[in-house]
């Protein structure tokens, strides 16, 4: 969990933001090449049905993540496993929410690539597995680069196509996967999620400002640094606020106790 906190990656202080976040939102919606399989909050709903198939009664836990933020890749590795045995059970849906502000903390704006492909998987692959995959293979230790271009070592497009291929993609898909097609979409997120209020810190240093990576549950922001705090590991963090005993997780029509519209429930040390 410090991992996770430490390395969390602050989007510029809204309060020096220029648009509001209504005005945001209605550039986000007037931008021409959008992703099809995105929602209007910039988001990939993944669920046991497919792509934008809600699983009536279950929870939604939306994450929000660059791919080049190392509190990102540590979440993934901590918890996006149980997540996908969550999604496959039906007890949870999951949404997406690739962002790519981190793009000038690289030499070759590998954040914007990236997160570009994850839109364009999600809108064009119609097995939602594959997409998972492909982010875990980014995520993996031995594969994402350093943050910074001090230390950054620029990542070529057929490496990050070799991921994609690796994850089950198709090659057709692939092909175009990586052509930038999004980035004005993206521009435009970037913009807007961070002056959501609902996404802001509500204590530490960070207070007040959106930080990647973000939990939400049902829309609810988890509070990270509380979770910190208490010293649990984030996995159980997330099961506890879900009303989900571990050994329910996979488990068919065993679903968490606070349903698709409860509050996350306050976890708590063990």
């Amino acid at each position: 969990v410090v991992g996770v906190v430490i390395y969390r990656n602050t989007h510029p202080d809204n309060s020096g933001q220029s648009q509001s976040a209504s005005a945001s939102y209605a550039a986000l919606q007037k931008v021409a090449n959008t992703p099809p399989g995105a929602s209007d909050r910039g988001g990939f709903l993944i669920s046991k049905h497919g792509y934008n198939k809600r699983v009536e009664n279950a929870p939604t836990v939306a994450e929000y993540f660059a791919p080049l933020c190392p509190g990102c890749a540590a979440l993934n590795r901590q918890v996006d496993p149980t997540l996908k045995a969550l999604v496959d059970a039906g007890q949870i849906n999951l949404e997406l929410h690739p962002m790519s502000f981190m793009a000038q903390l690289s030499t070759d704006e590998y954040s914007s690539r990236v997160s570009g492909s994850i839109a364009y998987i999600a809108s064009h692959d119609d097995n939602p597995d594959h997409l998972i995959a492909y982010m875990e293979a980014i995520y993996a230790e031995d594969f994402q680069p350093k943050e910074g271009t001090t230390n950054y070592q620029p990542v070529s497009a057929a490496k990050l196509k070799a991921q994609a291929l690796k994850a089950g993609v198709p090659t057709a898909i692939v092909d175009k996967a990586f052509g930038r097609q999004y980035q004005k979409w993206l521009d435009a997120v970037n913009d807007y999620t961070p002056k959501r209020p609902e996404l802001w810190n509500t204590e530490g240093s960070n207070k007040g400002a959106m930080t990647t990576p973000t939990v939400t549950i049902n829309g609810k922001a988890l509070n990270m640094v509380q979770i910190a705090q208490l010293g649990i590991p984030l996995k159980s963090a997330v099961l506890q606020s879900l009303g989900l005993a571990e050994s329910a997780v996979g488990s068919q029509g065993a679903m968490p106790s606070i349903g698709a519209a409860g509050k996350p429930l306050a976890p708590k040390a063990s």
